[in-house]
């Protein structure tokens, strides 16, 4: 079987990495792919949004699976257009991706299937966002623990966590006025900010039986000790011991099963990855927002472990069927992924620069490289995005696959790398308290 990956980032080389392991795969293709993928499966020049290039390529070249990764075409309704064309697609529906593609649905269809969740506020322009603020808190100096979100798609950046007023009132210009997210701004969210450790669950479902994978958890802001502006994830680490099996059947019972229950009710059943940002509060685990496809850098560490062919878990929820699996297999070694990215990200940053010392870090034992924002010029690898690498490792703790993950990361130069220092040392201190 042929099987077609959509996307070009650190989740795609790691999806295309794995499915090529299956014995089941004759090629593996992705679109567009990047420096790494074209190691590891075929680079195909096609620009995932393309769907109707995508779909001929689909048919002309006998692709058994198209796996979508990216959220971007998803939303945009790539998994029915191939489905038009008679093609197996794994991901959800347009109007079930709407889960990720706007937080004010999916904090609609979490209160109707009564999932915990922080309360919120949805505005459609800035001025009655700016009231609402400055009514409830009308102290400018209090202690105003509140986050605003951008209602659509903005690459994992448009959530603005908030303690201050003025602080408010800044995220809610950037996003309604000043348009810094572009049309994901069209709507805004303001809700209440929810303390305790974030945890990320990914579970794949054919709309009735749900597959939990292990839990992990990202790290979103871009600087050591969790400082600095949002990011698409600068690491992460699997499994998260801050979920134990109690928690996991509470995460089943009380959120993924009702959400999954509430989007068949609604007529746009889900199919896919449910990927559920999680807060663990005081009160019991509550839902920070879904995400409806692989996380990235999630995914990374989270294939690293799976032992099982992931080519038979994405057919069988293609064709519903995923309560005839058996019991997935992993490595009970930790993994933790290492972000490495290029100077000025989340900003803006520049392209080009060669890439040095890949292959000494290849030979790292029980290391992966992982490639996001690479291209191949001239024969040489470059930065060609703002998270550029993905050095994944296992060990047998979490620390020992930190270890590793880091000794490979010193063998790896271009000018401007840097990464986050800390990846993973929240495991420390949760085991601590």
């Amino acid at each position: 079987m042929n099987i077609l990956i959509l996307g070009s980032g650190g989740r795609e080389h790691a999806l295309a990495w794995k499915i090529a392991q299956s014995s089941r795969v004759d090629r593996v293709f992705v679109a567009p792919g990047n420096g790494g993928t074209a190691q590891d499966a075929e680079n195909v020049d096609l620009p995932a949004n393309d769907f109707s290039r995508i779909t001929k390529f689909a048919l002309e070249n006998r692709v058994g699976l198209t796996v979508v990764g990216p959220e971007q075409p998803l939303v945009d309704g790539i998994v029915d257009a191939l489905s038009e064309a008679g093609l197996r697609v794994f991901g959800p529906s347009k109007l079930a991706a709407r889960l990720e593609g706007s937080k004010v649905f999916c904090k609609k269809l979490l209160h109707q299937a009564n999932v915990p969740t922080a309360d919120c506020h949805a505005f459609r322009n800035a001025e009655n966002a700016t009231k609402f603020v400055v009514d409830r808190y009308p102290i400018a100096g209090q202690e105003v623990p509140l986050v605003v979100k951008a209602d659509g798609l903005a690459a994992g950046k448009g959530v603005i966590v908030c303690s201050r007023r003025p602080e408010v009132l800044e995220a809610i210009d950037r996003i309604a006025i000043q348009r810094e997210f572009g049309a994901a701004g069209n709507e805004i969210l303001i809700e209440e900010r929810l303390d305790g450790v974030e945890v990320s669950i990914l579970a794949i479902t054919d709309g009735r039986t749900i597959l939990t994978l292990p839990a992990s958890q990202d790290h979103k802001r871009a600087h050591d000790g969790d400082a600095g502006p949002n990011t698409g994830g600068m690491g992460a680490f699997c499994p998260a011991p801050m979920i134990d099996q109690e928690t996991l059947q509470q995460i089943q019972e009380q959120i993924l099963v009702p959400t999954v229950h509430a989007m068949k009710r609604g007529k746009f059943g889900f199919r896919g990855v449910l990927y559920a940002g999680l807060m663990l509060t005081k009160q019991g685990p509550k839902v920070l927002e879904y995400n409806v496809r692989f996380g990235d850098p999630e995914c990374q560490p989270t294939l690293m472990r799976l032992r099982s062919d992931l080519v038979d878990v994405l057919e069988a929820t293609v064709e519903g069927r995923l309560d005839e699996l058996d019991e997935l297999d992993w490595d009970p070694r930790a993994s933790v992924c290492v972000v490495m990215a290029s100077a000025g990200y989340p900003g803006n940053y520049e392209r080009g620069q060669v890439i040095r010392g890949l292959d000494k870090a290849a030979e790292t034992p029980d290391v992966k490289v992982f490639h996001a924002g690479t291209a191949t010029v001239d024969g040489q690898v470059v930065a060609n995005g703002g998270r550029v690498l993905g050095i994944t490792a296992l060990g047998n703790s979490v620390s020992a696959a930190k270890l590793q993950a880091y000794t490979a990361v010193k063998k790896i130069r271009w000018d401007g790398a840097w990464c986050r220092k800390d990846i993973s040392d929240k495991v420390n201190k949760w085991e601590a308290n």
